[in-house]
């Protein structure tokens, strides 16, 4: 059996994660790029309940996503990636959380942390 790669890139949330107390108050805006590893079904069925519906993907990003305040980013894509492969038949999760809205003593377009999970 073979497998297949769903991607979600670039999903925009509004959050109120970050080290500083303004970040947790004011909020700003994180991308997630999610990449989901799961068995080819799909695609030799066509069928929507043979996949990892991204939809559904998406709703679980943002449920965990405002679960609650996280300081870091690596500790959120850290939930958010536990939280896909609990809850879909995947293999494999890798989550990356971007957050353009950085502070630096250099510009930079963004920080990202990336986490992947594998099931055991």
């Amino acid at each position: 059996m073979s497998e297949v790669v769903i991607d979600v890139e670039g999903l925009e949330l509004q959050g109120f994660h970050g080290a500083l107390e303004e970040e947790r108050r004011s909020g700003q805006l994180f991308f997630f790029d999610v990449r989901l590893v799961a068995h080819d079904a799909a695609i030799r069925t066509d069928q929507l309940a043979d996949t990892v519906d991204y939809t559904a993907v998406v709703a679980r990003v943002r449920a965990v996503n405002e679960s609650r305040r996280y300081n870091l980013i690596e500790a959120l894509a850290a939930a958010v990636a536990d939280d896909l492969l609990e809850r879909f038949p995947v293999a494999s999760v890798r989550v990356r959380v971007r957050k353009p809205e950085v502070r630096l003593e250099a510009p930079a377009d963004f920080t990202a942390a990336t986490v992947e999970r594998t099931r055991r």
